[in-house]
């Protein structure tokens, strides 16, 4: 099965809805590696590395989010694999 490798910038109301913890539990469900961290400028970003239909899944997720949230875009373009094993949330940037 095909892996890819995809980096994300999520707009919207993503912050302070517990967006980061639903993505680190989502991926982790999906058996992604990768991470996740807010941005100061309001967005999240996040690396999705894996099967490219858990990949795509991921990322057709992010657009509901957790409850609260309202994604209103997406950037994605393709990356490197992370280096990290498993799915780990990141200090603000």
């Amino acid at each position: 099965m095909a892996q890819i490798s995809r980096h994300l910038t999520i707009h919207g109301r993503v912050q302070g809805v517990g967006y980061r913890d639903w993505v680190q539990r989502e991926a982790t469900a999906r058996q992604l590696r990768g991470w996740v961290r807010n941005r100061r400028d309001g967005t999240v970003e996040a690396v999705f590395s894996g099967s490219e239909a858990n990949v795509e899944d991921m990322i057709q997720a992010c657009w509901e989010g957790p409850a609260m949230a309202r994604t209103t875009e997406i950037e994605q373009a393709p990356c490197a694999v992370p280096e990290e094993t498993g799915f780990t949330m990141l200090q603000t940037l």
